[in-house]
């Protein structure tokens, strides 16, 4: 069994001017993205890669999530569709067990209702852990089996 972490950065500024690969997180996106990484320890999750989008949230986010993780910097990740991060998970090594995938909306969302079905929202700093049995290589849409879905938005409001 390989398990496959999708998670969509956490809250960003929007900053009149700033190129939005640039857009920092807010206070409160530093501390959801604390939290996802202590939700996802927690299930007794390690990863063992992280495939991260390049832009300056999503970075920050991985940072702070797993900030013991040696995280790859994919710069397909940004603006991908979910058939293109498919292919970037595709590409793991077949004796990685563990994979979180740091991105964006919609591509995440799309990923995870793809290989997990469902039906929910993806906020910022939400994460979907998805279980699937076929090697990274052979990995198809609708393989997958969800296994737990975060949400920092509604954690806040329990």
């Amino acid at each position: 069994m390989r398990t496959l972490i999708v998670l969509r950065h956490a809250k960003a500024a929007h900053v009149p001017g700033l190129a939005d690969r640039e857009r920092p997180l807010t206070g409160r996106g530093e501390r959801d993205a604390k939290r996802a990484g202590d939700e996802i320890r927690a299930a007794g999750l390690d990863p063992d890669v992280v495939l991260c989008s390049p832009a300056l949230r999503t970075r920050r986010t991985a940072e702070i999530a797993f900030p013991e993780a040696e995280v790859s910097y994919e710069r397909d990740i940004y603006e991908a569709y979910p058939d293109e991060l498919l292919e970037l998970v595709r590409r793991v090594d077949p004796e990685v067990g563990t994979v979180v995938l740091c991105g964006h909306n919609p591509g995440v969302h799309e990923l995870a209702v793809g290989l997990a079905g469902g039906e929910y929202v993806f906020r910022p700093g939400a994460f979907a852990v998805i279980e699937v049995e076929s090697a990274w290589e052979e990995l198809w849409m609708g393989e997958g089996r969800l296994v737990t879905l975060w949400d920092p938005k509604e954690e806040q409001e329990h």
